[in-house]
């Protein structure tokens, strides 16, 4: 039985090109730099919050992500408010990034939990989401949660 103790720490990319990857996720979700390596075959960088990581991205990948392999699905990050993510998804569209299912959505039909899904530069899906917001809004899946086959 998992302990109530744990709570989720970071989560670890492995990326194409390290400082396009570093300077998408600073300029979309507004990260702090917190530790980087430049050292040939072992680049890497720690960004975060209040000096907290969390998401590491590696620059170890030659190819970009393909959701037919297993591993990741998708990554997740928590946004206090709808508003956040109305502002999140306009950076995006200023930067040229098409949200997935045209913009902010429910979570599932019926929730009131919103999320904005897209992919970063190498293709990996990522869900930026507001625990509240999305009453009135149409999920774009029925019958399954909208992350689950972006």
């Amino acid at each position: 039985m998992p302990s109530p103790d744990i709570t989720a720490g970071h989560v670890g990319l492995s990326v194409t090109d390290l400082d396009r990857s570093v300077t998408f996720y600073r300029e979309l979700l507004g990260l702090e730099l917190l530790a980087e390596s430049h050292e040939p075959g072992r680049r890497f960088a720690f960004l975060g919050a209040g000096g907290q990581p969390l998401l590491t991205l590696w620059e170890q990948s030659e190819a970009a992500f393909d959701p037919r392999h297993a591993g990741l699905h998708h990554t997740a990050f928590q946004v206090p408010a709808i508003e956040a993510l109305r502002e999140l998804e306009s950076r995006l569209r200023a930067r040229g990034v098409e949200p997935r299912y045209d913009g902010v959505v429910p979570h599932a039909e019926g929730a009131d939990a919103a999320a904005l899904y897209f992919t970063d530069p190498d293709g990996i899906r990522v869900e930026i989401f507001s625990p509240s917001g999305a009453e009135g809004l149409t999920a774009p899946v029925a019958g399954a949660p909208s992350c689950g086959f972006f």
